[in-house]
């Protein structure tokens, strides 16, 4: 959380020699990402109108990647990186995570959302955890009390860092048993990668194999990723860390937010429920959860881990189809709007877990490619 500049992107490039990883294999054959007409980008900022350089530069970016209808419209890499280059998602994983429990739950490994967690998890009866369900722990609105500070070492994002750090089976998930409850399931969110981890427990259960593996069958492989993927995990030899710690490169995390523009349809066959990328992105059906509405969140909403804006409104009898967006610490982002059908990725190593600057100046970029 707290590393000095050098050694932040030295250790970006190789977070493998970090913390214990598995691989997620690509497939045998990759999908090109054909090349559309060069697009020169601009925004408007603190007065000034500025270029994509002066961007990447400003909020150290490395990595700027943005497609329209499937094609390259703009691709940049700085400080040493090239399109075979990984780069850690932070918490970006939990949107692939997210994605990853729709593909069982259309499956048929998970029967329902409404389940309780303890069906998968039975190590969390008599927890705070026992009376919540699957769709809530999604939502980030279990009820159970979390601190996501990442800059206070007592908080329970950083004790959660610590418990990693043993490098013990299972200590994770302790951990996770013994929070309290502060609210009734269902009514506050509260942002939060501890349930995330959870989510990576039932998925784990659910599929019964590693998450890499499935992650290679379902996702990686099927959409022709170039490169694989690295995951972290919670101990040697233990569990991915579904919250964070996904390592790909630029194009490959560009080939998954094309995959959710397109409804999570690949070679014409749906690969998700019917109603998912709708579901995640809901800004209607669940006030506490609605753009605006979270506090110390706005003007965001939040759905099934994805980030939500309400930007345009939906239609009559939409729930959702506006921009949204998977955001993780350090400046890595995906940003969906399908009213333009872009994707644009940002891959980076901003000086702070949330830079302020950088997230303000971040949110002009993305409003002029939504109003371009």
């Amino acid at each position: 959380m707290t590393w000095p500049e050098d050694v932040q992107l030295t250790s970006y490039r190789q977070m493998e020699r970090v913390y214990p990883t598995r691989r997620v294999r690509r497939g045998p054959e990759v999908r090109p990402l054909p090349q559309g007409p060069a697009l020169s980008l601009q925004y408007r900022h603190e007065g000034q109108t500025r270029g994509i350089d002066a961007f990447m530069q400003r909020n150290r970016c490395t990595g700027l990647l943005l497609l329209q209808d499937g094609q390259v419209r703009l691709e940049r890499y700085a400080a040493g990186r090239d399109a075979q280059s990984r780069w850690p998602s932070f918490s970006v994983a939990k949107s692939i995570s997210s994605v990853l429990l729709g593909m069982a739950l259309h499956e048929g490994l998970i029967q329902s959302l409404d389940q309780p967690v303890t069906d998968h998890v039975p190590k969390l009866s008599g927890s705070a955890y026992e009376q919540v369900n699957i769709r809530q722990v999604l939502q980030m609105s279990s009820g159970v009390g979390w601190n996501e500070d990442y800059l206070d070492p007592q908080s329970e994002r950083r004790r959660m860092l610590a418990a990693q750090a043993a490098g013990q089976k299972g200590r994770v998930l302790e951990f996770m048993a013994a929070l309290p409850r502060v609210a009734e399931p269902g009514t506050r969110f509260n942002y939060s990668t501890g349930e995330t981890y959870l989510v990576g427990e039932i998925l784990a259960a659910a599929v019964g194999r590693p998450l890499s593996d499935y992650l290679s069958d379902k996702l990686w492989g099927p959409l022709g990723m170039e490169c694989d993927a690295l995951w972290q995990l919670d101990a040697p030899e233990g569990l991915e860390f579904a919250g964070s710690g996904l390592n790909a490169t630029l194009r490959d995390v560009g080939r998954f937010g094309q995959f959710m523009l397109n409804q999570g349809v690949i070679d014409g066959h749906n690969v998700l429920p019917p109603d998912w990328v709708a579901d995640s992105t809901d800004v209607i059906s669940h006030p506490h959860l609605r753009p605006g509405q979270i506090p110390r969140y706005a003007p965001r909403g939040y759905g099934y881990q994805w980030w939500t804006f309400g930007d345009p409104p939906p239609a009559p009898g939409q729930r959702g189809a506006g921009l949204f967006a998977a955001l993780g610490i350090f400046g890595q982002q995906i940003h969906i709007h399908p009213a333009s059908r872009r994707v644009l990725v940002l891959q980076s190593a901003w000086p702070e877990p949330i830079a302020q600057a950088c997230v303000a100046e971040t949110a002009a970029l993305v409003e002029a490619l939504v109003q371009a």
